[in-house]
C-alpha cells in the first residue's frame, strides 16, 4: 500500500508540531518522544496502544503519550485523514500538571481514543489557533482550548471551588479592563491572579460567564466601538484594539453588533 500523503503546517508556537495525513497504510509498532493529541477527519482505524485495543472513526480524537508503542490499520477500504498535534514533553507535562495537579514527572494523557463533541470542539480550536490564526488574541485562544481538550483527554481532576479567589480573579478581569489591546496570554492573568493557568482559566468562567479570551474579545470590541465614535479610522482601531487585522476586527464586530464597524461610524455621522 501506498504511505499517503503526510504535511506539516507551520505551527505559531514553539515545541508543537502539526502534521495533516491522509493515509491507506498499515503502520507497524511504533513510538515518538513526544505527546501527540489528535482528531481523525474521516475514514477510521483500529489500533493497538499501552491503554489497550481501539478503534476510532471521524470526529474521534487520538491521543498517544511519549514512549508508548502501538501500531494503525485502517478499517475498510478507504483512506483515513487525521490531523496531529504532538507537543514536547516538559511543555504538556507542565500543562497537565497544572490542569490536574498531577504529582508525577510525565503524568499519562488517559484516553487513546474517545467520541466527545467537547473535545473535538477543543481541538479544532486549538489547532486553528496554532496554524491559522494570528494576532495577540490567538495565543490566549489557544492556551484556553489546550486547557479544554486536557481536561477531557487527559481526564484531570475537577478544581476546587477554594482555589478561586474573589479577589484574584477580579485583578485578572481588571488586567484585561484596564487596557484590552495589550497582548495577553493566560500566564499573564494567572500571575496577576496568583493562580495555576488552569485555575485562572476555570475560575474565570464560573466567575464571569465567559472566557478570559471570550471577555477580551469583548472589551476590544467595546473599545473599538467607542474609538469608532470619536472618529478613529478603521485600520487605526484595529491596530489599537489589538486585532491582528482590520478584516478580524470587521468580523467579530459584525457578529456581535448585526453590523460592520464601517457602518457602524456611517451611522453616527
Amino acid at each position: 500500500m501506498a504511505i499517503g500523503r503526510f504535511t506539516s503546517p507551520p505551527c505559531h508556537r514553539p515545541g508543537i508540531h502539526a502534521v495533516e495525513a491522509v493515509s491507506e497504510h498499515s503502520f507497524p509498532r511504533h513510538s515518538h518522544d513526544q505527546y501527540g493529541i489528535g482528531l481523525i477527519d474521516r475514514g477510521a482505524q483500529r489500533s493497538l496502544s499501552g491503554r489497550g485495543m481501539v478503534e476510532a472513526g471521524a470526529g474521534w480524537t487520538i491521543s498517544v503519550n511519549p514512549g508508548e508503542l502501538h501500531d494503525g490499520t485502517p478499517i475498510g477500504e478507504q483512506p483515513r485523514a487525521w490531523r496531529m498535534l504532538y507537543f514536547a514533553p516538559d511543555l504538556l507535562a507542565a500543562a497537565l500538571h497544572e490542569a490536574g495537579d498531577r504529582g508525577e514527572r510525565h503524568p499519562s494523557l488517559a484516553s487513546p481514543a474517545l467520541l466527545d463533541p467537547r473535545a473535538e470542539a477543543a481541538f479544532e480550536r486549538l489547532y486553528g489557533s496554532l496554524t491559522l490564526a494570528r494576532g495577540s488574541a490567538a495565543a490566549l485562544a489557544g492556551e484556553e482550548a489546550l486547557f479544554d481538550l486536557l481536561r477531557i483527554v487527559g481526564a484531570c481532576a475537577p478544581l476546587a471551588a477554594s482555589l478561586h479567589t474573589a479577589s484574584g480573579l477580579a485583578r485578572a478581569r481588571a488586567l484585561i479592563d484596564d487596557e484590552p489591546g495589550q497582548a495577553l496570554t493566560l500566564a499573564h492573568l494567572a500571575e496577576a491572579a496568583e493562580l495555576s493557568r488552569f485555575q485562572l482559566l476555570r475560575g474565570f468562567s464560573r466567575a464571569y460567564g465567559l472566557t478570559p479570551h471570550a471577555y477580551l474579545l469583548q472589551r476590544r470590541l467595546e473599545l473599538a466601538r467607542r474609538l469608532l465614535a470619536e472618529g478613529g479610522t478603521l485600520a487605526d482601531v484595529a491596530c489599537r484594539c489589538g486585532f491582528a487585522d482590520q478584516s478580524h476586527m470587521t468580523r467579530l464586530f459584525r457578529r456581535l453588533y448585526g453590523l460592520s464597524p464601517y457602518r457602524y461610524a456611517v451611522s453616527l455621522r
